[in-house]
């Protein structure tokens, strides 16, 4: 029975070495983590770029001429750069060189409030990006990190490797080009101009109205409910996955649909024929309303849907 209860002794007081070493650590994290709160003033319509290599970037636009920049750098971060170059304000976290980012001691989490009109250039390497009420031009790369914002700017571009671009806009006119390697791309309620590109990954556009619209994916499914307007163009290509396109609003438009494995499904009467009796191909083509636009559809395997709600 002593032998039982020492053991248990001996037991209590490893427990409490070991809560002890833990809350020296997590001692150490909390002071070496620096909580930064800094404002600079800013031109109205200037640029902001910012760099954090992981953790994640916000970007808010408000009605302030400055920038300010609030969060926590990381433990291993070796300067944080916040200065002002004529029109240009620079907010960028510097890693020790040689570490690698992506760690809790690398990640730097910041918060960026900016003039609403600001244009934004924002680079990161596994850092997320969210983006929300700035109206100048916005220009955000990643390499693995999510891209996300509310799209209120006359042109928007947004590249990331192997990470995910979610777009929502107000249907205001804009340039728009959205791309990725790995990893898919959704774009709401936008207008004017789009070009989505990747290579693995799903493509969506819902709602809006374009002028121009092209879609284009190596091995994913392509979605595309929105209005095409009067003498626009469409084009969308796929390798591997299915294609479905349910314009909204009237149409006019030269419609051709070319598939080389996979069905043809038309809500708008004219019936698909094959491309060959001995291949498994299917092809489309007719012309709806005035024919001012033109619609390109193509697909290696895969079927495609084409109606109109």
């Amino acid at each position: 029975m002593r032998r039982r209860v020492r053991r248990t002794t001996e037991v209590s007081r490893d427990m409490k070495k070991l809560i002890l070493v833990s809350a020296g650590l997590l001692l150490a994290a909390s002071v070496n983590a620096e909580e930064i709160n800094e404002t600079l003033d800013a031109s109205a319509d200037g640029t902001v770029e910012i760099y954090n290599t992981s953790g994640s970037v916000t970007v808010e636009g408000w009605s302030r001429n400055a920038v300010e920049v609030t969060g926590t750098l990381g433990e291993e971060v070796e300067e944080f750069i916040f200065e002002r170059k004529g029109d240009t304000v620079v907010v960028k976290v510097k890693p020790i060189q040689g570490k690698s980012s992506g760690g809790r001691s690398t990640s730097s989490y910041i918060t960026v409030l900016a003039p609403q009109k600001s244009r934004i250039d924002v680079a990161t390497i596994s850092a997320e990006i969210d983006v929300e009420g700035i109206e100048g031009e916005q220009e955000l790369q990643s390499v693995s990190g999510r891209i996300s914002t509310n799209a209120f700017a006359a042109e928007i571009e947004a590249e990331t490797v192997s990470g995910s671009i979610d777009i929502v806009g107000s249907n205001m006119e804009s340039e728009t080009e959205l791309a990725t390697v790995s990893g898919g791309i959704s774009a709401r309620d936008m207008a004017g101009t789009i070009d989505l590109e990747s290579v693995n990954g799903r493509l969506e556009v819902g709602g809006g109205s374009f002028s121009d619209a092209a879609l284009e994916t190596v091995n994913g499914r392509i979605e595309f409910k929105s209005n095409l307007r009067d003498g626009g163009d469409l084009d969308i290509e796929t390798v591997n996955g299915k294609v479905v396109v349910d314009f909204i609003g009237s149409l006019s438009a030269e419609i051709d649909v070319n598939t080389f494995n996979g069905r043809i499904k038309n809500c708008f009467g004219p019936k698909p024929e094959r491309t060959s009796k001995y291949a498994p191909g299917w092809e489309l083509s007719f012309t709806e309303g005035g024919g001012d636009g033109s619609v390109s559809i193509a697909t290696l395997n895969g079927g495609v849907t084409l109606c109109k709600e």
